[in-house]
């Protein structure tokens, strides 16, 4: 009544092979885990890791900021960089992130400076226009006084 009907227990071995079955589908989806996220993601870690200890003076990098500019100096753990002509800066090492082809950044122009000239280009026009509408105005102001004597 109170204790439960003792059953024999013949059929484990094939209840064994059902367990490691259902495991299968968990060591396949660890295995696609690792080939498509942890090994692609280690060795940029280690390429990455590579080119950080490769810097030297005069190479051009682009920071984590965004930051564009040629190494002067490398030490231990920073980078000094030139963004501008007497314009340094000094950065971890970690925080460069790409290390650019030789000759790029005298390539690439940079857009405001374009922007001020053609802003600066269609200001005068404008300014041209104003002062030739004031003389206009001027000279019918002086016909009318003519006019009224």
């Amino acid at each position: 009544m109170l204790i439960n009907d003792a059953f024999a227990q013949a059929a484990s071995s094939a209840q064994d092979t059902a367990d490691w079955m259902s495991l299968l589908p968990m060591f396949g989806i660890l295995l696609i885990f690792y080939f498509l996220l942890i090994r692609p993601q280690a060795k940029r870690a280690k390429e990455q890791k590579q080119m950080v200890d490769s810097l030297q003076r005069g190479d051009e990098v682009i920071t984590n900021g965004g930051i564009l500019g040629q190494v002067l100096n490398v030490s231990e753990n920073y980078v000094i960089i030139e963004i501008a002509p007497a314009t340094e800066v000094t950065v971890l090492k970690s925080s460069v992130q790409t290390l650019l082809p030789k000759g790029t950044l005298k390539s690439i122009e940079p857009k405001g400076k374009t922007q001020k000239s053609k802003t600066t280009k269609s200001a005068a026009p404008i300014e041209n226009n104003q002062a030739e509408t004031a003389e206009i105005a001027e000279a019918s102001a002086g016909n009318d006084t003519e006019a009224k004597k």
